[in-house]
């Protein structure tokens, strides 16, 4: 599983919907971008998702990360952010939609194995 770094494309389900990610720990990097850490995918702004309509509220934000936190790599004693890294939406149907990564922001440093 690669670590990701700010440059990590997290989007909503619906593809188009692209996370804003905003790292919150400047200590380590890979390839000089910064390492995500808990919680910096939580509460993140969504742009772009094309989930919308009269009565269907697009992914905006995302909530609290469900799984995709290493158990083994810390920074600042806060846990790494992986490429498994996943949790709801604010878009409807609600508890429905998820985010996820596409792509770690880089290809050499993985947990583990």
């Amino acid at each position: 599983m690669k670590i990701l770094t700010q440059d990590a494309l997290v989007v909503c389900e619906h593809e188009l919907g692209v996370v804003k990610n905003n790292p919150t720990q400047s200590l380590v990097t890979i390839e000089r971008r910064k390492v995500l850490v808990e919680i910096d995918p939580e509460g993140r702004q969504i742009g772009g998702c094309p989930n919308y309509g009269i009565t269907i509220k697009p992914c905006l934000t995302t909530l609290k990360v469900q799984v995709g936190y290493s158990d083994l790599i810390r920074i600042e004693g806060r846990r790494v952010c992986l490429d498994t890294v996943t949790g709801f939406t604010d878009g409807t149907p609600p508890g429905l939609i998820h985010y996820k990564v596409n792509n770690a922001g880089q290809h050499f440093v993985s947990e583990g194995g």
